[in-house]
């Protein structure tokens, strides 16, 4: 397993590498099985994410049809919320990581 410093190491080589026009060599498949399990990562935090917008929209349409307590709906619509909240700041930082790698003087 690389440490974060490996991993920094390993990034910015591989920027520099690509912006000199090299093709990514020896350290490709282990950057792809690195890249896939955070892709994992970050998909199933994405279908958690929808898995939990979709109750909280079956809960209220419950709530407003009087098949749902209340309490419940409130408590669903709250973490639906907590959790889009989350996912567009996760996004924010994303990016601007991304933005100040492009920044990084070559």
């Amino acid at each position: 397993m690389l440490t974060p410093a490996q991993n920094y190491v390993s990034a910015i080589k591989a920027y520099s590498d690509v912006a000199s026009g090299k093709p990514l060599g020896g350290q490709k498949a282990q950057d792809a099985a690195n890249g896939g399990e955070f892709a994992e990562l970050v998909q199933s935090a994405l279908k958690e994410a929808v898995k939990i917008g979709e109750r909280s929209e079956n809960l209220t349409i419950s709530g407003i049809n009087d098949r749902a307590d209340i309490s419940k709906v409130v408590s669903a619509v709250a973490e639906a919320e907590l959790t889009l909240q989350t996912v567009v700041t996760v996004r924010d930082k994303v990016l601007e990581a991304y933005r100040e790698i492009i920044r990084m003087p070559m």
